[in-house]
């Protein structure tokens, strides 16, 4: 039931209609007993801005942002966090009652959340991690993992001068490199982290040599749908542990929640089983 008490958050993106945060959200609301609602929004692809001023002096608790606003979402707040500013990209809007816009970016604490889930061993302190991407996904992963105490990210791209970028804004503990280069990287590191598209149907594969790792390098795809890209097929052929996107996801929302309701998620709730439901639907 809507009353004049209900807390509204949603998503906006574009396009927004394959999002699993309503589904997901909206079953914690119902679970918690929360006045509260979590909507999808999709405006125009000039229409971001106009969006988020109508929105200023609380009209809506909060919004998650996904591709293409989210460098959009950290441009158009008043305060920061320090992981958005350094991902130079926000997943997160929080509306006050003052008109004032607060960014956060919970997709790193999505990415680790995700490693403690299925890869409960890995430890980002223990050695260099790879990250293959430089967009903004990429971005705020090398930041979250460099803010966990990573030792070193190497940084995988086909076109190396945005990798160099990157590198350049969050410090020297970031190696960039060519992706056609990443050999040694391999074999060296404790985990490989795509970052681009190229899981998604249709995109093409990355030509990484995974064979090169050891075996106990954890292999992480972003991309949740399909679930099992041909990336982390690969990896799971090679006997590798493998982390998802959609556990990403979920756990990315985690403290979305919090921002936007007060509150952690209730428990008892199965948000993977509901998302697969979904997915295989």
């Amino acid at each position: 039931m809507i009353s004049g008490k209900t807390v509204v958050a949603g998503v906006v993106g574009r396009p927004v209609t394959h999002s699993l945060s309503p589904l997901i959200h909206n079953a914690w609301l119902a679970a918690a007993g929360i006045d509260g609602v979590y909507v999808p929004f999709t405006p125009d692809a000039f229409g971001f801005d106009r969006l988020v001023s109508g929105f200023r002096g609380g009209a809506i608790r909060g919004l998650n942002v996904t591709i293409p606003f989210k460098e959009a979402a950290l441009a158009a707040c008043d305060e920061a966090t320090t992981l958005a500013r350094r991902a130079g990209a926000a997943n997160v809007l929080v509306f006050d009652q003052n008109g004032k816009v607060l960014a956060d970016n919970t997709d790193g604490q999505g990415l680790l959340g995700a490693f403690a889930v299925q890869a409960p061993g890995w430890d980002v302190r223990n050695g260099p991690v790879t990250v293959i991407g430089a967009g903004g996904a990429a971005r705020g992963a090398v930041a979250a993992l460099l803010e966990a105490g990573a030792p070193k990210v190497w940084l995988l791209n086909r076109t190396l001068a945005k990798a160099d970028a990157i590198a350049r804004d969050l410090g020297p503990k970031v190696a960039p490199l060519p992706l056609s280069h990443g050999a040694s990287a391999m074999q060296q590191t404790t985990a490989v982290i795509n970052a681009t598209s190229a899981g998604l149907a249709g995109a093409g594969e990355l030509q990484v040599p995974l064979d090169l790792t050891h075996e106990s390098t954890v292999v992480m795809d972003m991309v949740y749908k399909p679930l099992e890209t041909p990336f982390l097929a690969q990896a799971r052929s090679l006997g590798r542990p493998t982390v998802d996107g959609l556990e990403m996801l979920i756990q990315q929302a985690i403290p979305s929640f919090q921002h936007f309701f007060g509150q952690a998620p209730p428990t008892g709730v199965d948000a993977r089983a509901l998302a697969l439901e979904a997915l295989n639907a």
